[in-house]
């Protein structure tokens, strides 16, 4: 229980600093699923599954139904910037 209350604590007083302009949010720039997934030279069925998500909702992001956004969006600069070690790391058995 000590834990979470320090983390707790913690968080709140994260949230605070956040909201007198002490501490900003890091973002990026929105990355194209599907201009990743080109330059890394996969296919959708490949990319999918490296993406820990399901070949239809793929699709959905290239298509532009749905957003990238999070963690997700991470994943894809990593991608981008060093498809080789995903590959191996997530797509070797």
């Amino acid at each position: 229980m000590n834990a979470f209350k320090n983390d707790l604590i913690q968080s709140l007083h994260e949230a605070l600093a956040h909201a007198k302009g002490e501490v900003h949010a890091t973002t990026h720039a929105p990355v194209s699923p599907r201009e990743v997934r080109k330059q890394a030279k996969l296919t959708q069925a490949q990319m999918a599954p490296l993406m820990g998500m399901s070949l239809s909702g793929y699709r959905k992001w290239e298509q532009g139904a749905r957003k990238v956004s999070g963690p997700a969006a991470a994943l894809l600069l990593v991608i981008q910037k060093e498809p080789e070690a995903i590959k191996r790391a997530l797509l070797s058995s």
